[in-house]
């Protein structure tokens, strides 16, 4: 036995140069889904944006949208790290986000009937050429298109190619071990030798469980794992039952990608990536059982469908996926018991522990992060209108008490206005659709708009301050005047959050009339003050400030009408009947 397990120095050279081969397939398949998933990601950008809102209406529709997500992203390890983000950030509960983290299991199957399908053919016919046909057709694409949506199709295009260039790599090479008799004979003598044929498995079973989990969490992917194993089933190297004691083990190495994004995160988020453990650790401990005891009967019952071993495993993928769903979908709100009993929350819940709507995991989704920077700049908004609002009471009721408070708020706003920054930097190195990339550069021109608004604000506070010191008093009709400049300041940042909240140009003709009446209104105010200076019936100390209000509170304006400015490169149309133009 020993020396029929010896090889000569010819078949160890071909087992390098079939390793190196493999990994080398390896590479380029990872390359091709990602290439594929991100342009089909950018693609159905807006279609995600609405499965997403979707995924909260009920359970079935969450398994529906973590499924459909999946498909198109390529990876449930992807996925499942897009639904901590959205937990983390607010965008679902955990309750919410648990049938989608199953759907996500189910989409992921996709993966194994590519890999599947490109055994099929013969001699004659090779899918694998054809597809190969397809990524040079992609190729072309990118060369020869003058638009991102064509260039977006033709990355698309190659990705699917190299998907099944890098399979077929893969699967070559193995067929080069199969084909060298020396190596043939020292695998079967292995298998003689610790008395085991193929079919039939027992303590193996936990070995080969753990192998799948560890290369997954290596290799962080169960899509390249499959793939190997399916090439490897493929040539009679390994058993069905062996290939699907892996797979069961790939389905728990997938959940380390989550736990390792949850890391940091807040408790619901550590919780979400729990839920995706005890998920498919369940659903493996469930069906480990009848694949260690009945697995010759599952492969009669699985020949008995389709005679391919590819398409066999693909088959049993999805069932398994499938069936696990359905077996603990109704669970959902006991899985997620469970997480909060192992990941310990704080004391008195964390209502407060994240503060930001903005979570760096969301750069794998860049058309749902596009969305949320639009959200913390709705935030930022109410910060800077609140205080702008704050510092002119203070400023009339010659109240200083909430300065503090203030104070708090412009540091918020100040800090977030360097979050937003350095988010939209990281955010504009991703793959962007042409609108998206609109978006992502009128966000810093309005997040400076809003830091700006917040300082013309803390210059009224500093006002507030010199009338409290020199005691001085506003006239009755200055208070009027500045009370009338207010209200349209109000109305203007009404319409403005509407135009900028919902990417409308239906309000720009309120908005238009708001700003050219503060302009009005500023310049009624210095002739006021002008009349009021030439009668005595103004102090000099309450003059000086009042003329430097009237102009920071028509800069305000100016700030507000270019935020709402900001959407027209990518808002839709105005529509037939415009809003009324304000009194």
């Amino acid at each position: 036995m020993l020396n029929s397990l010896l090889m000569s120095g010819s078949d160890v050279l071909t087992i390098v140069n079939s390793a190196f081969f493999i990994l080398g397939g390896i590479a380029v398949f990872m390359v091709g889904m990602s290439m594929m998933g991100s342009n089909l990601e950018n693609a159905a950008g807006k279609s995600m944006r609405r499965l997403m809102g979707k995924a909260t209406a009920n359970r079935f529709a969450g398994v529906g949208t973590g499924a459909a997500v999946t498909a198109v992203v390529n990876s449930s390890a992807a996925t499942t790290v897009m639904i901590v983000g959205f937990v983390n950030v607010g965008i679902m509960t955990l309750v919410q986000a648990t049938p989608v983290i199953m759907g996500a299991n189910i989409g992921t199957t996709i993966s194994a009937f590519i890999m599947a399908l490109s055994s099929a053919g013969g001699a004659s016919f090779s899918v694998a050429a054809v597809f190969a046909l397809i990524a040079f057709a992609g190729f072309v694409l990118t060369l020869v298109g003058k638009n991102d949506k064509v260039k977006r199709i033709g990355n698309i295009f190659e990705g699917i190619g190299l998907i099944f260039i890098g399979l077929n790599v893969m699967s070559g090479a193995v067929h080069d071990l199969i084909e060298n008799d020396g190596i043939n004979h020292s695998i079967t003598d292995m298998f003689v030798a610790i008395g085991k044929d193929k079919s039939t498995l027992s303590w193996e079973i936990p070995v080969l469980f753990l192998l799948g989990a560890i290369l997954t969490a290596a290799m962080q992917s169960s899509a390249a794992l499959t793939s190997i194993i399916i090439t490897l089933a493929g040539t009679n190297l390994i058993s069905l039952q062996m290939a699907m004691c892996i797979i069961l083990g790939a389905n728990v190495g997938t959940c380390l990608t989550s736990l390792l994004s949850s890391m940091g995160a807040s408790i619901n988020a550590k919780r979400t990536a729990m839920v995706h453990l005890l998920f498919n650790l369940g659903g493996c401990l469930i069906f480990i059982w009848p694949v260690a005891f009945a697995g010759q009967y599952i492969d009669i019952g699985l020949s008995s469908i389709i005679a391919d071993t590819e398409w066999q495993i693909a088959l049993f993928h999805l069932v398994f996926n499938l069936l696990t769903t359905l077996l603990l979908l109704p669970f959902v709100n006991i899985l997620v018991k469970l997480s909060c009993l192992i990941v310990k929350g704080k004391k008195g819940g964390e209502a407060h522990e994240n503060t930001e709507t903005l979570d760096l995991r969301l750069l794998k989704t860049p058309a749902i992060a596009v969305g949320q920077v639009r959200k913390e700049l709705l935030r930022m908004d109410v910060m800077a209108y609140d205080n702008y609002k704050l510092a002119l009471s203070m400023l009339i009721n010659k109240d200083l008490s909430q300065k503090e408070h203030f104070a708090e708020t412009e540091r918020n706003i100040n800090e977030t206005n360097k979050y937003v920054t350095s988010f939209l930097v990281k955010l504009q190195l991703e793959e962007l659709a042409e609108n998206d990339e609109k978006k992502v550069s009128s966000f810093y021109h309005v997040a400076s708009d809003l830091e700006r608004i917040g300082d013309y604000a803390e210059n009224i506070v500093e006002y507030a301050e010199r009338m409290v010191e020199d005691n001085a008093e506003f006239s009755e009709s200055a208070i009027e005047e500045i009370e009338r400049m207010d209200g349209h300041i109000s109305a203007l940042h009404n319409a403005v959050v509407k135009t900028f909240g919902e990417i409308t140009l239906n309000y720009v003709s309120e908005v238009e009339a708001e700003e050219q009446a503060t302009d009005e209104v500023c310049s009624e105010m210095q002739e006021a003050h002008l009349r009021r200076m030439q009668e005595g019936s103004c102090s000099p100390e309450a003059g000086v400030v009042y003329l430097q209000l009237a102009l920071n509170l028509e800069r305000i304006g100016d700030h507000m009408h270019n935020i709402a400015n900001s959407v027209k490169p990518y808002a839709g149309r105005v529509r037939a009947v415009t809003a009324k133009k304000p009194n």
